[in-house]
C-alpha cells in the first residue's frame, strides 16, 4: 500500500474517533431539566358555615348525624385532607378526598373545627382558614359557647426574664352570640386551678416570675348558664 494512501486512512480514522467521542459522552448533560411543580392554592371553605349551628345533616343514629363538608376546588391540586377537631375532647381526625367534599359522621350537639389541606405530587401544600360550628343536637335551644381560642403568648413560647407581667389574650365566639364573661385559670400547676377573676374583655394581665413555667385556660360562659373550657396553653419565663 502506498504511503499517501496509508496516511489518508490514518487521518480518516483519527477524525472519526474524535467526532465519535465528542458526540457520545455520558449523554446526561443534554437531558432536559424536570418541569417544576406549581404549588397548590388554598381551598375556600363553604359548608358547614363558620360559627354556625349545622342543622342540615342526615341522621345516622340517635346520637350522630352525617354532614357533607364542602369547599371550593383549589388550583394545582390532586387531593385534599380535611382535618376535623372535636372541640370538647380536643381529639383530631383526618379525612382524605380526591374531590372538594367529603361525608363525615359526627356526634350531635358537639362543637367542631375544621380546615382543608390541598396537595399535589410536589412537596408543598396549602392550608385553608379554620372554621368552627356546632353539629345540631336534638331539641337544643341554647348552645354553649365555642371553647375560647388562646392567642398569646404562643403555646410553648419562652419570654424574657426581665418581664414581670404578661397579657393573656384569646378569642371567643358563640352560635347564640350571648357570651357574658370569661374566667381565667392561671398558675404553675398543670392543669391550673387558681382563678384570676372574671372579665368581659378577651384579655387579662397576670404577674409572672423569672424561671417559672406557667399554664392557663379560659372558661367561657354565656347568659344562659352554658360554659366551655379552652385547651391548656403554657409558656416559660426565662
Amino acid at each position: 500500500m502506498k504511503m499517501k494512501t496509508l496516511n489518508k486512512i490514518l487521518m480518516f480514522a483519527i477524525a472519526f474517533t474524535i467526532i465519535n467521542c465528542s458526540s457520545g459522552g455520558s449523554g446526561g448533560d443534554d437531558s432536559p431539566d424536570p418541569m417544576p411543580i406549581t404549588p397548590p392554592s388554598a381551598a375556600t371553605l363553604e359548608f358547614p358555615l363558620n360559627n354556625s349551628e349545622c342543622t342540615e345533616g342526615t341522621n345516622a343514629t340517635t346520637t350522630e348525624s352525617t354532614i357533607t363538608f364542602d369547599w371550593s376546588d383549589s388550583n394545582n391540586t390532586d387531593s385534599y385532607q380535611l382535618v376535623l377537631k372535636n372541640l370538647e375532647t380536643q381529639s383530631t381526625s383526618n379525612h382524605s378526598s380526591n374531590v372538594s367534599e367529603v361525608d363525615i359522621t359526627l356526634l350531635k350537639g358537639t362543637p367542631y373545627s375544621w380546615y382543608v389541606i390541598s396537595r399535589n405530587s410536589g412537596t408543598q401544600t396549602a392550608q385553608s382558614s379554620t372554621w368552627k360550628f356546632y353539629n345540631a343536637g336534638e331539641a337544643v335551644t341554647s348552645y354553649a359557647p365555642f371553647p375560647a381560642e388562646l392567642v398569646a403568648p404562643n403555646m410553648g413560647s419562652a419570654l424574657d426574664s426581665n418581664i414581670s407581667n404578661v397579657l393573656l389574650e384569646w378569642n371567643g365566639s358563640d352560635v347564640d352570640d350571648d357570651i357574658a364573661e370569661y374566667e381565667v385559670l392561671f398558675g404553675t400547676d398543670n392543669p391550673p386551678t387558681t382563678s384570676q377573676g372574671v372579665v368581659s374583655a378577651s384579655n387579662i394581665d397576670v404577674n409572672v416570675t423569672s424561671g417559672n413555667t406557667y399554664y392557663w385556660i379560659v372558661i367561657t360562659k354565656d347568659s344562659q348558664g352554658n360554659s366551655s373550657t379552652s385547651e391548656i396553653f403554657q409558656f416559660k419565663i426565662n
